[in-house]
């Protein structure tokens, strides 16, 4: 797993067990783990097996592939943008007019951070 992914696994990982308000010794108690385990995790130092992996996407109701930072598929058409896709607080579609400015925007956001391509 490359270290961009280890860190969104690790931030999402904290962000949950946090909202629950769980300690590291609670998760790691209901995960059958150490306390450094679930540390070592959520610093990025470590990942979960992939059964731990699914344990911890049933406790947190999410996918594994939210747990692990990948999109998730919309119903919306390839060239249709959503605010939502860019982390946006509003609704709805963004309209055409500004449809090729946000794509180009975001296509060279991801290339200065060297950021993983979306599948298109």
């Amino acid at each position: 797993m490359k270290e961009y992914d280890r860190k969104i696994l690790a931030n999402n990982l904290k962000r949950l067990r946090n909202e629950k308000q769980l300690s590291q010794a609670e998760l790691s108690q209901l995960l059958h783990v150490s306390q450094q385990t679930v540390g070592s995790w959520e610093t990025g130092r470590a990942i979960p097996g992939s059964d731990t992996l699914n344990e911890l996407a049933d406790y947190f109701n999410t996918s594994t592939d939210e747990l692990l930072g990948r999109p998730i598929p919309t119903s919306s058409s390839k060239n249709e943008l959503n605010y939502e896709d860019f982390g946006l607080p509003y609704k709805g579609v963004i309209s055409e007019d500004l449809n090729d400015t946000f794509r180009l925007l975001a296509q060279q956001y991801a290339e200065k951070h060297n950021l993983p391509k979306k599948d298109q």
